[in-house]
């Protein structure tokens, strides 16, 4: 279901329930995020993952209602064997066409920012662990969705490549129209944040 013009929030869900393998980590949840970065916090095993995928349509509802927004929802996984063989420009190739609001210009400057340029031919599982994740952060921060849901987007990256991210969401959080929902361990101090959900 398409979110309202009227609501405060990009995206919302009602009354929701799910989560995998018949494992309902929510009981009857409400809530709504508002335009500007958001974050999901907790520790492991608590469901910020789940919410994620639940929110992309990733993963099936037991229960409830999600209100999506027109202009889509990104939600990527680089880190499964599926995409083992696929180079990093083959990724970015497949997934930019699913965006109509990919900003290529940006991806370009963030591929150069975050020192990827010389990885863009060489498959994913020829990469460093924190290489692959930066190849799911550049589509992501690049896609121009709606809500772009980042779940753990600091594991494994070198401080500056966490200076970057922290920067870009930074200038995102008084976007307008768009939502950012990060999932992670921690809230953090440095980033101004729309609003904040404890699992």
């Amino acid at each position: 279901m398409l979110i309202s013009s009227l609501s405060p929030f990009v995206i919302e869900v009602h009354q929701l329930q799910g989560g995998p393998a018949h494992q309902d980590l929510f009981n009857d949840l409400h809530h709504g995020w508002p335009p500007g970065v958001n974050w999901i916090y907790g520790e492991e095993g608590c469901g910020k993952t789940t919410l994620l995928r639940l929110l992309a349509g990733d993963l099936s509802l037991f229960s409830g209602e999600i209100r999506r927004p027109s202009g889509g929802v990104f939600w990527v996984n680089l880190q499964t064997p599926e995409f083992d063989e696929a180079t990093v420009q083959e990724c970015l190739d497949k997934l930019s066409p699913l965006y109509p609001g990919w900003d290529k210009s940006l991806l370009e400057s963030l591929t150069d920012e975050l020192s990827m340029r010389a990885h863009l031919n060489k498959r994913l599982n020829m990469l460093s662990t924190g290489s692959r994740r930066k190849v799911g952060l550049l589509a992501a921060l690049a896609c121009g969705a709606d809500v772009t849901l980042l779940d753990q987007p600091f594991v494994s990256l070198d401080t500056a490549s966490i200076r970057i991210i922290k920067s870009f969401l930074n200038e995102a959080s008084d976007h307008p129209s768009r939502a950012w929902l990060v999932a992670d361990y921690e809230v953090p101090s440095d980033i101004p944040l729309a609003s904040v959900l404890g699992l």
